[in-house]
Formats: C-alpha cells, structure tokens, sequence
C-alpha cells in the first residue's frame, strides 16, 4: 500500500508541474477534475508538496476546498481498506461501556 501511495504521490506531482509549466506558457491545460482524481486515487501527498513547491493551485479557494474533500475522502476510503470489520469494531468499543 505504502508503496502504490508513494507511485501516485509521483505521478500527481508530475501532472501539477507539467501544469503549471502549462499554465506558465498559455498552453493546454490539465483539467482541475483530472487533478483531483489523482489526489482522489491516492496521489494527494504529491499534489500537497507539489501545491507549495510551484506556489501552483493553491490560491483558488475553490480548488482548495475540493482538493481537501479528496483528501478526506481518500483517507476514509484508506480506513475502510485498512480495518475492513470497522462497524464490528467500533460495536465491540461501545459495548465496553
């Protein structure tokens, strides 16, 4: 796992310079949808240091606050993976008390 996050992590940040290269250029453009659906599968730790690093989609408030629904939503995602039987182990938490 650690390993798929960290190819996509590379991936996504490759796409947001090239798209700021782009973008720099007046060229054609990655769609704001394309890049969150990097962020989505997995590559939003590469769009996060990609965003700083090329100062590159990080003053729209409106991409922001999708980019960090991605990410919530891909962590959630990740939890749901990781603990598979979350609804029997959040029961058995509740049942302590």
């Amino acid at each position: 796992m650690l390993i798929a996050y960290f190819a996509m992590s590379m991936a996504t940040f490759v796409v947001y310079a090239v798209d700021k290269s782009a973008a720099q250029r007046n060229q054609w453009r990655t769609s704001e949808r394309t890049l969150h659906l990097f962020g989505i599968a997995g590559g939003w730790p590469g769009a996060l240091i990609a965003q700083g690093l090329f100062r590159h989609k990080s003053a729209k408030r409106s991409f922001r606050s999708v980019f960090w629904l991605t990410v919530v939503l891909n962590c959630a995602a990740l939890s749901i993976y990781l603990l598979p039987d979350i609804t029997g182990t959040a029961k058995s938490l509740f049942n302590t008390f």
